[in-house]
Parts: structure tokens; sequence; C-alpha cells
């Protein structure tokens, strides 16, 4: 059943109108009226409508149940990526979104090749949000991971969520991921294309990150932070 994101409060009994995005959609996959959608709105509950009218601008569906969302992992997951080139980090943010992480903070780190600031970086980061918009529809995830505005490094250090685990993905006086206790909430940081700088791991370690690694090779940025997320859901999530 296709399934679909609005910013708006949903109520059960109601009839909503669907923005254009929606409608275009819905064209594409030749929905029919009577049919059956899911809206969610990221509070963590899926709305299954069923459509009342569509034309090619303007469609309505009046929603007609609820329920809770029963597929969120029973571990908490802060992704602190480095921002990487190209389709890196929206290939990152989507797959992360997939695999269960809760929260993205992008941080500009000195080995980073984009660089981006002011208006360039908010319209980056609404971008994200979308991605990440996009990868819960198709994954079927009511809550939606929020994309914290894009920090310089330090900065990003300063302002840390609460979490048991702080972790940081580096080959260098690293431990297993399976030596750590379990814990319920993870933050973990990982680099971009050229990596952190000796500078950037001490800060990290300074402010309470373990160095961790997932074997002797050495990953591209948008592979460590997909293996580390599948990996810790194996040893502490729902995988």
């Amino acid at each position: 059943m296709p399934r679909f994101f609005l910013s708006a409060a949903l109520h059960v009994g109601e009839t909503v109108a669907l923005p254009g995005d929606v409608v275009r959609h819905l064209n594409v996959l030749r929905c029919r009226i009577g049919e059956g959608i899911v809206l969610f709105n990221g509070d963590g509950l899926s709305y299954h409508a069923v459509l009342n009218s569509l034309d090619k601008r303007a469609a309505e569906a009046e929603i007609s149940s609820s329920r809770p969302s029963e597929n969120e992992s029973p571990l908490h997951i802060t992704l602190i990526q480095a921002v990487s080139s190209g389709e890196r980090m929206d290939f990152t943010l989507q797959k992360s979104v997939e695999l269960g992480v809760n929260e993205i903070i992008p941080v500009e780190s000195a080995r980073s090749v984009v660089k981006l600031s002011g208006e360039r970086a908010e319209k980056r980061v609404s971008r994200w949000q979308e991605i990440v918009i996009s990868a819960c529809e198709q994954s079927g995830r009511n809550t939606v991971p929020a994309v914290r505005p894009l920090l310089p490094f330090r900065r990003a250090l300063q302002n840390l969520p609460d979490a048991e685990a702080k972790l940081l993905m580096s080959l260098n006086r690293s431990c297993r991921l399976n030596s750590l206790p379990p814990p319920r909430s993870v933050v973990f940081m990982v680099g971009p294309e050229g990596g952190w700088t000796e500078e950037e791991e001490r800060f990290a370690q300074e402010a309470g990150f373990q160095a961790v690694s997932l074997g002797r090779r050495v990953l591209r940025t948008e592979t460590t932070a997909l293996a580390a997320i599948a990996a810790m859901q194996t040893l502490w999530g729902d995988f």
C-alpha cells in the first residue's frame, strides 16, 4: 500500500487534502478513487486512509484508522556524519534511515571535500531532510529522524545528545564493537573521505569518545556508516 508523509496533524475520521507532491505521485502510480493509502506525519503512528477524490491537481483522502509503529529498534542511534561529496552523503543518509538511525548530525571536518555555509548549507540540510522522509516512506517507518543543522566539528562536540556510548570510527587505538558493554543509546561519528585528522580524534577522545573499528580493512565513508549501523543493530538492536 503506498505510503506518504504529510507535515500536518492527522486524526481518524477526518478528510484531508493531499499536497501537490503526493497528488503527482498518486497519478504516477495510477491510483484510483476508493483505493487505500497510508499517511504518516512523524508522530509514530500510521494512518490508513481511502482516496475520496483524485485528479491531476488535487486529491482528498478520509482517514479510517491509525496504529502505532512496531518497527523501531530498541537501540537509539545518533549518527554524526562528516559531510561527504557528490551522492555519497545522500546515499549514507537514505540507507542509514532504512537501517534504523534516529538522528543525523552533519558536521564539517578539516578533510571534508565539500564546504557549505549560509544559505547553501541550509538548502542542503533541507534536501537531506527530504531524503530522510522519502526513506521513511519506503521503509515503513512512522518516526522521522531529524537532520540537524550543519555544524563545525568542534561545535558538534559541544552539543552532543545524551547517550550511553560515544563511538568514533577509527583504526587508531580502536577496539571492536563486540567488546563493548551493550548500550541502549549510541552516538557515533564517521569521518569524511580522507578520515579524521589526529587533532580531531584527540578532541573526540577528550569529549568521551571511544575509537572503534570494523576490522582491519579501510572502508569508504559511506560504507563505514552503514556497516557500523548494521553491526550495532545485530549486536544490540533488532537485527
